[in-house]
């Protein structure tokens, strides 16, 4: 029984020098060096490189305004990116349950809160309201209340002081 496990790892040592006499003229082997670069012309040389110079592009999406122009890929016998939309004034909303809650600031800096949120001199945004939702924008901040524009309609809000 001896006899079996000895020989055997003669085999195995036998096997690994025989693989490291293989693999080490390999890897000493001497690193080749990359080909001097070719000479086109006297004053121009070619040198290989990696590094390539991309330029990003940005995408550009058009609406088509007729079929012709193109189409909707996912949904091609849609007419939806045809129909035209209406520039009317979007409707007036029911300004009637905005409520001006606080004026602060300086004189030449104000601030008003409306239905809590916080609208300076030109700010524009949307609330929502029990009637749906609305889109002001606050054009005058006064001492006691406030000018908003809401569907093309001016309204003036008065601050209730609640004491």
């Amino acid at each position: 029984m001896n006899w079996c496990v000895d020989s055997s790892k003669s085999t195995v040592a036998a096997w690994l020098s025989a693989g490291f006499v293989m693999v080490l003229p390999v890897a000493a082997a001497p690193i080749a060096q990359p080909a001097a670069p070719e000479v086109v012309s006297r004053s121009v040389s070619v040198v290989p490189t990696n590094s390539v110079f991309v330029v990003p592009t940005n995408s550009v999406f058009v609406v088509p305004t007729n079929p012709k122009d193109g189409r909707d890929p996912f949904f091609p016998n849609s007419t939806r990116p045809y129909e035209t939309v209406s520039a009317a004034q979007p409707h007036a909303g029911d300004v009637s349950s905005l409520v001006l809650k606080g004026i602060s600031g300086p004189p030449n800096h104000r601030l008003v809160i409306i239905n809590n949120h916080t609208f300076g001199v030109g700010d524009e945004e949307s609330l929502v309201t029990p009637q749906g939702r609305i889109t002001i924008r606050c054009v005058e901040i006064k001492a006691r209340s406030v000018v908003i524009e809401s569907g093309g309609q001016r309204h003036e809000l008065n601050y209730a002081d609640k004491r």
